[in-house]
């Protein structure tokens, strides 16, 4: 059964992964090419070359980030969604359409939102005051952070529903985010030594956000969809639940 977990994560990543490769060579190229003009005439600089380089690096580009978005997309289909969902699918609330996008804002908590709180994005080849290392450091912890936030939000939802309905537990699962703000206060600054216009980090900004929530976005749907599509032509989700908690949850005839 585990198998039929992540191949579904995995169709579902192709999917997302090749619609978020498109975005970023239609957009997120352009985006680039003009930090980089901006770059070159704040700095004097300016480079070289034909129209026929041009053109040539320009598909050579597009071409590795549809490659890479398809790439990342899948990996995080076939983590999310095909092992995390297998384990965590019996402890998630709502019908089948719910759990997806539930799981996918988890995610993007975990990978980008958590971690962003410390380091936004900047936009490429902008000098940070922090060192690489310890940059790597605080993106990871703030990526355990975000998973274990997620964790005890879900199960304070869990916990309080059947006692005093939804609404509550909803209010109780939202303020376990607030525990994000312990380790940002901890964090150190990561000042930016360059002169990096505000507009541009601005829209490099909205543009990153703007890309990784729409993968997700795109991967939850896409699952969602595969998951209707399969439990159509297969058992309910009742009876995979009850096969994968096992014999105490068969009942005795």
């Amino acid at each position: 059964m585990l198998v039929d977990y992540v191949l579904r994560g995995l169709k579902a990543g192709l999917v997302a992964g090749l619609a978020f490769g498109l975005f970023v060579a239609l957009v997120g190229n352009p985006l680039v090419g003009l930090a980089e003009t901006q770059s070159h005439d704040e700095t004097g600089h300016h480079g070289e070359g034909g129209h026929h380089e041009s053109v040539v690096s320009e598909a050579v580009t597009g071409a590795v980030s549809v490659g890479s978005g398809v790439v990342w997309g899948v990996l995080l289909g076939v983590v999310t969604f095909g092992l995390a969902y297998y384990f965590l699918e019996p402890t998630l609330p709502g019908a089948s359409d719910t759990e997806s996008y539930l799981l996918a804002a988890a995610g993007f908590v975990t990978v980008s939102g958590a971690p962003w709180l410390v380091l936004p994005p900047r936009p490429a080849g902008v000098e940070q005051g922090l060192p690489t290392d310890v940059r790597t450091f605080w993106y990871a912890t703030m990526m355990v952070v975000g998973a274990a936030v997620c964790l005890l939000s879900g199960y304070a939802y869990r916990r309080l529903e059947p006692r005093f309905g939804t609404s509550t537990a909803i209010g109780g699962a939202a303020l376990a985010f607030g525990l994000l703000g312990v380790p940002v206060l901890l964090a150190p600054a990561n000042p930016t030594p360059g002169v990096v216009s505000t507009d541009l980090a601005a829209s490099h900004r909205g543009f990153v956000v703007f890309g990784q929530a729409g993968l997700w976005v795109v991967l939850a749907g896409a699952h969602a969809w595969l998951v209707r599509r399969d439990r159509d032509g297969g058992p309910t989700a009742e009876g995979r639940r009850s096969a994968r908690e096992g014999p105490q949850a068969v009942s005795s005839d």
